[in-house]
């Protein structure tokens, strides 16, 4: 494995000598918009495995993309060879259907220590919860991004991170966004605690998310990736473009539902994905991802 290489995969051309505020930024920021959030695997007939190296060959290699536990995984390699102090996190992800948080840990983060401040990177959410920048561990200050607002709560030792979101504009109504996307003004995303983890306590959990029937992620194909202005996604046939901040701060919603044949020249043109093997799209979730 080779960070010189992983760099050339995200199109990093910028310094990395000094383990910095700005230089992190600016490699998490060319991650995001270089290696899609996906879930792909699951329906080619792959499994979803979290040893390094594999996950190295996968993204890097194969340019593919990943979901949290791959995606994240393979930055916390990178940040450490470049001299970051880095700390694994397992959060539970916030399911808006049950108005609840997952009853175990489904979702692996970073903590990164610099100049005695705490950050949170976080570049294995995806869709439009994905932050764009790390962001600092404090409790109640709005920490504004292109994507909207996001900001950390804490309780009781356990933290909680939220997105305000703008209005949207969709054209196409036909082909409308979830019943309550109008209504929902905040969004919580997941809670966690400081406890440092290790890779291993993610690997049942790995297994589940890719097996269990009423998984998200078995009843969902996914990919999705972040772009300059915004976010592009393939939910099952369900292509949505968004371009964030559109005008008088609303987000603009494009929505387009492919035909199958469609499915493999958008992977490739959209996300630079080409699939070693039939890939079967999926939606039968109600869980609205955005």
């Amino acid at each position: 494995m080779d960070v010189k290489e992983y760099f050339a995969r995200i199109s990093y051309r910028g310094s990395y000598d000094k383990p910095d505020l700005a230089t992190l930024t600016d490699i998490f920021q060319h991650h995001v918009r270089a290696v899609p959030f996906e879930n792909l695997s699951i329906h080619c007939g792959e499994s979803i495995e979290l040893d390094l190296e594999v996950t190295y060959n996968k993204i890097v290699r194969k340019k593919r993309g990943g979901w949290c536990m791959e995606n994240n995984h393979l930055l916390s390699w990178v940040l450490k060879t470049l001299g970051y102090d880095v700390t694994l996190l397992g959060s539970k992800v916030y399911v808006p259907e049950y108005d609840a948080y997952a009853d175990d840990i489904d979702h692996l983060l970073l903590k990164v220590v610099l100049d005695d401040k705490s950050y949170i990177v976080d570049g294995g959410f995806g869709m439009a919860y994905q932050m764009w920048q790390p962001m600092e561990l404090i409790s109640g200050t709005d920490q504004p991004q292109t994507p909207g607002v996001f900001r950390f709560l804490e309780e009781s030792g356990v933290w909680y991170l939220e997105k305000v979101k703008r209005k949207q504009w969709v054209p196409n109504q036909s082909v409308s966004t979830c019943h309550n996307v109008e209504k929902e003004v905040c969004r919580r995303v997941y809670l966690f605690t400081l406890q440092p983890r290790d890779i291993e306590e993610f690997r049942s959990r790995n297994a589940h998310l890719q097996t269990a029937p009423d998984s998200l992620f078995v009843t969902k194909s996914i990919c999705s990736l972040q772009t300059a202005d915004g976010i592009r996604a393939l939910v099952g046939w369900k292509l949505t473009e968004i371009k964030y901040n559109y005008k008088d701060n609303m987000d603009l919603v494009e929505i387009r539902i492919l035909a199958d044949e469609e499915i493999e020249k958008t992977l490739k043109e959209k996300f630079n994905i080409t699939l070693d093997k039939k890939f079967v799209p999926i939606n039968i979730s109600r869980l609205s991802l955005f």
